[in-house]
């Protein structure tokens, strides 16, 4: 059973830094970051494949970074300037070369005003 496992949340204060951590226990094509607000819909943060190419909401963009480990099964998200819009659970997502999807069981990040 393959796992996705996060870490790095925590509180901050608006416009300080977090970095977000995954690591999955098998090799996976697309690596990629939800996040999920108390009421709202979980949506795309940002995204990459295994060649590293990175895709961002515009909401993050010139914010935030998403980089993927050398053993091309952990993601990393570098949040700086960060918002309490920000607020939201963190939620790694994998996508295995068989094309299986799997999810992490979500990190706090919490920033306040």
């Amino acid at each position: 059973q393959v796992q996705l496992v996060e870490s790095g949340g925590g509180v901050v204060q608006a416009g300080g830094s977090l970095r977000l951590s995954c690591a999955a226990s098998g090799t996976m094509n697309i690596m990629a970051w939800y996040r999920q607000a108390p009421g709202n819909q979980r949506e795309l943060v940002a995204s990459t494949t295994n060649s590293g190419i990175p895709n961002y909401a515009d909401s993050v963009k010139g914010r935030f970074t998403i980089t993927r480990g050398d053993a091309k099964n952990t993601v990393y998200l570098q949040m700086n300037s960060l918002k309490p819009e920000d607020t939201a659970v963190y939620y790694c997502y994998g996508i295995s070369s068989r094309s299986y999807a799997y999810w992490g069981q979500g990190t706090q990040v919490t920033v306040s005003s």
